[in-house]
């Protein structure tokens, strides 16, 4: 059986790349210059992110999320760093996927110790669906793109959930940005193995 034929769908992440490649191939170029790899942006990024989480553990939601705005464009910046060198590689893009999963779940665990502390049942659960959801988001295409179908769709993507939390965190309403999250990313999850059993059972 062939499983499928891969279609080519752009992501709103791809198209945000695509929109901002003016401002980000730039900065690029400046860190390469100045002699930064891109695995040392990786790994700033997830350092930068658990600085966050440490900050949201202690109940600091602003500056929490302050830290976590800084630090979601460097995701873009590892990657066009790697392309500009004209060296991105396999494990290259292995590794800074790994962080990426890294970094969101410990923000998810400074909230979690947050409302822990609180005693606060219900948004703790909520932080546990939210990182289960968006776990799940980012499995599901990988999965599939290993049995090479298309996984490129979703109501909350990883930018898409940034795009909820950093405002949720600085306007000190972290509970509806988790409530959110943990149904958009969830019900995202869901839509991507519905459309991989659709083109799954186009080639049976």
């Amino acid at each position: 059986m062939e499983n499928t034929v891969k279609t080519e769908k752009l992501s709103f992440t791809d198209r945000l790349r695509a929109l901002f490649k003016w401002l980000v191939d730039p900065i690029g170029a400046f860190l390469n210059k100045i002699g930064l790899t891109p695995n040392t942006i990786t790994m700033l990024g997830l350092a930068g992110n658990i600085v966050a989480a440490f900050f949201l553990a202690k109940g600091n939601m602003f500056l929490g999320g302050m830290l976590v705005l800084v630090m979601w464009p460097i995701d873009a910046l590892d990657g066009t760093m790697a392309r500009l060198r004209g060296e991105p590689t396999d494990f290259g893009g292995f590794v800074d996927s790994v962080t990426d999963r890294y970094s969101e779940l410990v923000i998810f665990a400074g909230l979690l110790y947050h409302f822990l502390e609180q005693n606060n049942t219900l948004a703790a659960m909520l932080v546990f669906a939210s990182a289960s959801g968006s776990i799940l988001v980012s499995y599901t295409r990988a999965k599939a793109e290993a049995l090479e179908f298309d996984a490129k769709i979703g109501a909350l993507t990883r930018v898409e959930r940034y795009l909820v939390l950093a405002p949720g965190l600085l306007f000190n309403i972290p509970i509806i940005a988790m409530w959110i999250i943990a149904i958009l990313a969830n019900f995202t999850a869901l839509q991507r193995i519905w459309y991989v059993r659709r083109q799954a059972h186009k080639h049976f």
